[in-house]
């Protein structure tokens, strides 16, 4: 399925978002006029959809490793 109008959107705020997450999650407001909690449940979506690999691979396999090095943080976190 290919990505939509709003997917790309995500996937381009994403790309050039630098800053901190306080003003990131306003810009999500006013720029794509979602919650952050929203932004982030479509975001992950979109990092696992090989559309999204396809349209930007450098940024969706940079969120993906984020996203495992989280995990691996929260697993050793977990284990104590």
């Amino acid at each position: 399925m290919p990505l939509s109008d709003r997917d790309r959107s995500i996937l381009d705020f994403e790309a050039r978002w630098t800053g901190h997450s306080g003003a990131k999650e306003e810009a999500v407001r006013a720029e794509l006029g979602l919650t952050p909690a929203r932004y982030y449940q479509l975001l992950g979506r979109l990092v696992d959809s090989a559309e999204a690999v396809a349209y930007d691979p450098m940024l969706v396999h940079r969120l993906r490793r984020l996203r495992a090095s989280g995990r691996r943080a929260g697993a050793g976190r977990a284990a104590m």
